[in-house]
């Protein structure tokens, strides 16, 4: 089993505002789509509930929730290590959100993050901090975008990391 993050966040790990992202460039969408597909996506109830129609399309779809609910096209679990323990064998991305990821990042094999140049006024989710003594570096990207929701130009990155096994 593999376990990868991704996220897509400010200068300052902020990652959501109201149960929203705080960006929307189609490059970073591209990106998670790309990475994601024909994989397993776990994310936490909150984050299921900020998907636009639900279950994202050709990946199995796994909620974190203590609630008893079931969700169209979804797997529900009650804990991260009930869910984990059903993927042995799979490529896992955690999707969010920040309770799911501070849940994940002492599992994780790889962050795929996107890290926009710019500090949001607003923002109440954060994705937690990356001890670099445990991270390296194995691939970084530089982009600009227009954000389609607020017609602004953002210069962001795309950096993966790889866990240092020591």
């Amino acid at each position: 089993m593999q376990i990868n993050i991704i996220a897509c966040l400010d200068q300052n790990g902020a990652i959501g505002y109201k149960n929203r992202l705080l960006f929307h460039i189609r490059k970073d969408m591209e990106r998670f789509k790309q990475l994601t597909l024909n994989h397993t996506i776990v994310m936490g109830r909150k984050t299921y509930e900020s998907l636009p129609h639900g279950a994202l399309p050709l990946r199995r779809n796994i909620v974190i929730t203590q609630q008893e609910i079931q969700l169209e096209n979804c797997e529900v679990y009650h804990s991260l290590t009930d869910a984990l323990e059903k993927c042995t064998d799979d490529i896992i991305f955690i999707i969010g959100g920040e309770s799911i990821y501070k849940q994940c990042m002492h599992l994780a094999d790889n962050l795929y993050l996107t890290i926009v140049d710019k500090k949001m006024p607003k923002a109440d989710t954060y994705f937690p901090s990356i001890n670099s003594e445990n991270w390296e570096i194995i691939d970084k990207e530089q982009h600009k975008e227009i954000d389609d929701a607020k017609k602004e130009i953002y210069s962001f990155s795309f950096i993966t990391f790889r866990k240092n096994r020591k």
